[in-house]
């Protein structure tokens, strides 16, 4: 099945205590590619300026990643400069430049536009409505937003959940969307909004799957070593959708295992800066990952005393 995602290529520059790098590809659309496309063919679409390596986007084609519906426009792309704290827990954004970013109008491809699975990064809600009105049959819509889109253009954003099948956002961007600082009833007003099922991610706490009547939990998977934790909830998001399109259906028993695999997928992505995490990662070697999971979170039923 096609899995398509709309959203951000950018160029990262990021500081953490255990080194540095300098304009990085990177953005949400790439994290989600790469790490998609360790389980099936993705279709990006996106904008980049003129001062971008395109390139680099090329040496992971072969990955089974069709970067046809990215668009070069002129001026600058898209920058982000960001610095971690010791614990990586936090983050201080040292700068910010839209560059392209900022007049980008998603453009689908004729081709691209009968993609059944497909994922809005967290753009403008405008334009995450725009890319709706140019999909035909679409069989899983799954949404990302941030915390400026909630501040700025909540009104817009509650119209988008009436036509999206699951929204995934962060602890701290589910507080603020319901205004509840619980989790699980922010998660269950978010149901009341039009998705039917939420996806909360939690960072090194794991990832919570709400469905109506139904709570499901994943924890993150345990790492000795943390390199760059920017892009694992992109990366997370990936893993999901693209074990979905590869399966071909949506079941909530196929939900909780997609949980698993975007979980896998979060704890490459931070384990090098920007997508070198990924770098020599097999199919292989995310299925071996998803086995331990079994062994990482099954226990018997506890005997009655």
């Amino acid at each position: 099945m096609t899995l398509l995602v709309v959203g951000s290529v950018a160029l990262d520059s990021i500081f953490t205590p255990f080194g540095e790098t300098a304009d990085a590809i990177g953005g949400s659309a790439v994290y989600f590619s790469v790490a998609g496309s360790l389980l099936t063919k993705v279709q990006v679409v996106g904008v980049v300026g003129e001062d971008y390596p395109t390139e680099e986007l090329e040496k992971l084609a072969d990955r089974g990643i069709d970067w046809s519906g990215v668009e070069r426009a002129k001026g600058e792309s898209f920058r982000w400069k960001g610095k971690y704290s010791y614990d990586l827990q936090s983050r201080e954004t040292l700068e910010t430049r839209l560059g392209v970013f900022a007049a980008f109008q998603p453009k689908l491809p004729p081709r691209f536009q009968s993609a059944k699975y497909l994922f809005l990064g967290n753009i403008d809600p405008e334009l995450q409505l725009g890319v709706l009105d140019q999909v035909t049959a679409p069989k899983l819509i799954v949404c990302d937003t941030m915390n400026y889109w909630i501040q700025s253009k909540k009104d817009e954003l509650l119209t988008l959940l009436k036509r999206v099948d699951l929204l995934m956002v962060n602890d701290s961007e589910a507080r603020e969307l319901s205004g509840d600082w619980n989790i699980h009833r922010a998660a269950r007003w978010i149901l009341t909004q039009g998705p039917k099922r939420v996806v909360i991610k939690q960072g090194e706490h794991g990832a919570l799957l709400m469905e109506p009547g139904r709570t499901f939990y994943v924890p993150a998977w345990p790492l000795e070593e943390v390199f760059d934790p920017t892009g694992a909830g992109d990366a997370f998001a990936g893993g999901f959708m693209a074990y979905l399109a590869r399966r071909g259906e949506v079941t909530s028993e196929r939900l909780r295992q997609a949980m698993v695999y975007g979980s896998a997928m979060g704890a490459f992505a931070v384990a090098g800066f920007g997508v070198r995490g990924f770098d020599g990662v097999t199919t292989a070697d995310v299925q071996r990952r998803v086995a331990r999971f079994s062994d990482l979170t099954h226990v018997s039923q506890a005997e009655q005393i």
